[in-house]
Formats: C-alpha cells, sequence, structure tokens
C-alpha cells in the first residue's frame, strides 16, 4: 500500500534517499506515532500533535521538531555543523544529522508533546 509518505519521498529525486533514511529512523524511535502529512510535508504524530517532521527543498533537506527539542539540543546541532532555527534543521545528503542526534532529537520533541 502506498502511503502519502511514499509519494512525497518519491517526489524529491537525489534527496530520496535522505529522507528514506530519515523516515525509518523516526518511525524506529516513535513505533507508536502515526505517519501523517500536515503542514505539506511527511510527519509523525499521537492524539493530535505533529512533533515531527521533515522535507525536501531544491538544495537541503530540512528535519522539524517542537521548539524545545531544538533548543534542548542546540550545542550538539551546532557541533555537527548544522543550521537550526526554532524549529528545523536543515541539512544535505551529502552531510546528514547523525542518526543518534535525530532520535534524541525525536525523543525529546515527542517528551515536550506530553507523549
Amino acid at each position: 500500500m502506498i502511503t502519502q509518505h511514499d509519494t512525497y519521498i518519491v517526489a524529491p529525486g537525489p534527496s530520496r534517499p535522505s529522507l528514506e533514511h530519515l523516515r525509518e529512523l523516526l518511525a524506529r524511535t516513535l513505533p507508536e506515532a502515526e505517519e501523517v502529512v500536515a503542514y505539506n510535508m511527511p510527519g509523525f504524530r499521537i492524539g493530535g500533535t505533529v512533533f515531527a517532521g521533515y522535507a525536501a527543498f531544491s538544495k537541503r533537506c530540512g528535519l522539524y521538531l517542537l521548539p524545545g527539542a531544538v533548543a534542548a539540543h542546540a550545542e550538539e546541532i551546532a557541533a555537527a555543523g548544522l543550521k537550526a532555527t526554532k524549529t528545523g534543521i536543515t541539512f544535505t545528503p551529502r552531510k546528514p544529522i547523525p542518526d543518534d542526534l535525530v532520535e534524541r532529537l525525536a525523543r525529546a520533541s515527542r517528551q515536550e508533546a506530553g507523549s
């Protein structure tokens, strides 16, 4: 069965392997979460709260979380040479977010959501 996540991941082309890996990592870290498409991007939610999402752009990809998760890991994000906004971290397929950092960020975002 093809899901909305599958449809989104096929579209970006060069970003596809990065998005597939990020999806697998988030799904494994957040097994109780439901895959949804919200704000025009794939995401993961429990109850009514989307607390992790990802997207592809022309040259970058992004991981989106609740603000407290990004703030709590700001030093790790900077140490990995990544750029962050209040709710997102951008990366390139050549320089992805380290898996262990994605896992910590996802768990922190889930915790912030009260899940």
